[in-house]
């Protein structure tokens, strides 16, 4: 261990060395783990070494513990490396974010029982006969202080979690500023009031300024790096990242039922050397999958941004299914850098995780401008990746947040016929979540987007993507 995590664990002995009136309540808080569980042993490794200085130590994630890797999701019963992870660490409770629902209901169902903590949702209704474990909120003792924790899950535009809305029927949610208010009575009988969300950075802020009456709000969602915590309106937000680089060790000093301090440090994993060997055998048992590794195809060049692998991405599945555009949302494309050389068949179920198979439509250049502004619109303002067309964006303002023109264009140079049809294709996910007029839904195939993309990759050997784009911005 470095520099970073032992000048923690110092303070902390000094801190129970010194001793004072105030009672001391400390959180470890992890945010969008997604299946990040080759670090599992370092993260259990930290946490041995915390409850050996302060046993009272809590443990939250706030959602998407899984999808991003294949060894997690697609084991059977999905999920479980990542479950058998946290229940080995001793998490304490979960939110529920928008990718716990991949697997559907029967897959959450699963999850959830295997799980030996809670998942904290305020704004969820689940049927019972679902089998989803899952509470509004829970309480925690430690040495005498009361800690309240509610759970919030993420809403999107379509008023469901971002994902397949094949994956939530039967389950119904609400906006979280219209729930908190009604857990009012809990935070006045607590000593410590948190919100565990999976909402956002920028929604944590503005219930930082609506529900000051909570200390702390453990966030995610976002992938927001913070230095720390952040005060905003006297409630301390912390998050970190995507797949932990860091985690956030939350410090509350309480007195007379009142949080009087509080403040956040960011524990850096890649400066812990020291694993829990229990942790690092369960390691080796999940990823013992020599088709995993299996060579594919190789990059000729390194990878630097989203653009160049979605650009890929796109490619190989119009030229698999012979159509004349295909895109992809923004956010489906789950990591902007790979090095030259060999690819793997876990690097594309990394790259392409969700299990989404093809969707092929017929569209006009109409249709089909729509639907790419309804993705830009479902995939919080990020306008989607394609192949076999190119795009000038014009947005109102430099926050592009609006869309004020989109031209198209094809491989020649020259823009698109509007009135003119083309064979397009998506994936499910991406058809389900644009709301916009089209006469054809398409036809679903069978085989996932990754798989396709496999099979690409298998002809073409070696391919090249650096400093491809697909689109450019204006304002």
């Amino acid at each position: 261990m470095k520099k970073n995590f032992l000048s923690i664990l110092l303070a902390l002995v000094l801190s129970l060395m010194c001793g004072t009136q105030a009672k001391t309540v400390r959180i470890l808080s992890t945010n969008d783990m997604h299946a990040a569980i080759e670090k599992m042993p370092k993260l259990a490794a930290i946490v041995d070494s915390l409850r050996t200085i302060d046993p009272g130590l809590l443990i939250f994630s706030a959602g998407d513990n899984r999808t991003g890797n294949p060894y997690n999701d697609l084991y059977d019963p999905v999920s479980y490396p990542m479950i058998a992870f946290m229940n080995f660490i001793g998490f304490d409770a979960s939110a529920l974010g928008n990718h716990e629902y991949d697997s559907k209901l029967d897959g959450l169902a699963k999850m959830t029982a295997l799980s030996n903590f809670r998942y904290l949702a305020a704004n969820i209704s689940c049927p019972e006969s679902s089998g989803i474990k899952v509470v509004p909120y829970q309480v925690f003792d430690v040495d005498g202080v009361k800690v309240g924790v509610l759970g919030i899950t993420q809403v999107g535009s379509l008023g469901i979690p971002d994902t397949h809305p094949d994956n939530v029927k039967g389950l119904s949610f609400s906006q979280p500023k219209d729930v908190i208010p009604q857990y009012k009575w809990l935070t006045e009988q607590c000593d410590v009031n948190i919100l565990l969300t999976h909402i956002g950075y920028e929604n944590d802020v503005e219930l930082a300024q609506e529900f000051p009456y909570y200390d702390v709000i453990l966030s995610s969602h976002t992938h927001t790096q913070l230095e720390g915590g952040e005060l905003h309106n006297g409630v301390l937000i912390t998050q970190n990242g995507y797949q932990l680089p860091r985690v956030g060790l939350t410090t509350l000093e309480v007195e007379d039922g009142k949080v009087v301090s509080k403040k956040t440090e960011n524990i850096f994993l890649d400066r812990v050397t020291s694993h829990n060997e229990v942790a690092d055998a369960m390691l080796a048992h999940f990823k013992s999958s020599p088709e995993m590794e299996r060579e594919v195809g190789r990059f000729a060049t390194n990878i630097s941004t989203y653009d160049e692998l979605g650009v890929m991405m796109c490619d190989a599945w119009r030229a698999e299914l012979g159509c004349d555009i295909a895109f992809e949302n923004y956010g489906g494309v789950r990591y902007d850098k790979f090095p030259a050389g060999p690819i793997t068949v876990k690097d594309i179920l990394n790259l392409d995780p969700f299990m989404n198979t093809a969707v092929v439509m017929t569209l006009t250049g109409k249709e089909l401008s729509d639907m790419l502004i309804a993705c830009f619109n479902a995939d919080r303002n990020r306008f989607p990746i394609t192949s076999g067309c190119t795009a000038v964006v014009t947005y109102t303002d430099a926050t592009k947040k609006t869309i004020k023109k989109l031209e198209l264009f094809a491989p020649d140079g020259k823009k698109l016929d509007m009135k003119k049809k083309y064979r397009v294709m998506t994936n499910n996910y991406v058809a389900s979540i644009c709301d916009s007029p089209r006469q054809d839904e398409g036809e679903r195939g069978t085989d996932t987007t990754s798989s396709i993309i496999i099979s690409w990759l298998e002809k073409m050997g070696t391919v090249d993507y650096q400093g491809r784009s697909s689109y450019t911005e204006k304002w």
